[in-house]
This record gives structure tokens, sequence and C-alpha cells, in this order.
């Protein structure tokens, strides 16, 4: 690790017609995601995700609990945390 790293929580819809940052959820951002909760594809459809919102790298954005959950975990590895927010924040619509 070069840079900084955060910890972002997230709240997880997998399955829908339209992926993307929706916003908001408790202290988590809520994020749909098109894949199916199966064998880990919803989980990496949303690092994919991340890593394309943050204009980041997929390797920089890392799963690090609640693998099996609709709440997870997420590190993200290269941004500070103000960056981070914003970009969500504009990739929410806000």
């Amino acid at each position: 690790m070069t840079g900084p790293s955060t910890r972002l929580k997230l709240r997880v819809v997998p399955g829908v017609g339209r992926p993307g940052i929706v916003g908001r959820h408790g202290d988590a951002w809520k994020v749909r995601v098109s894949a199916a909760p199966e064998r880990g594809k919803a989980n990496e459809a949303l690092l994919v995700e991340l890593a394309s919102v943050l204009d980041l790298s997929r390797r920089d954005v890392e799963l690090v609990a609640g693998h099996s959950s609709r709440d997870k975990v997420a590190l993200v590895r290269e941004l500070p945390k103000g960056e981070i927010e914003a970009r969500l924040e504009s990739a929410a619509g806000r």
C-alpha cells in the first residue's frame, strides 16, 4: 500500500436491472448490482462497480467483511475518505 486506505460500509442489493450507487443507507452506502448473490458473483460485481465509480483499479478495492451478507465492508486503497465520499455522492446524483 502506497497511499491512504479507508474502510467503507456498504449495503448491497443484488439481482437488480439497473446497477449503481443509490445513496446513503444509515452510515453505509447502498449499492445495487445486477449479479445474483451466488458463488461470489454479486461480491465481484460490487467491487468492479466501486472501482469504476471511484476511478480506481479493481485491485485497489477489496471486500474485508460480510462476504455472505447484504451488509459489507470494503477496503479502498489510494484515496482519502473525503474524496471517496465526494465521488460516491456524485455517482448517486447528489
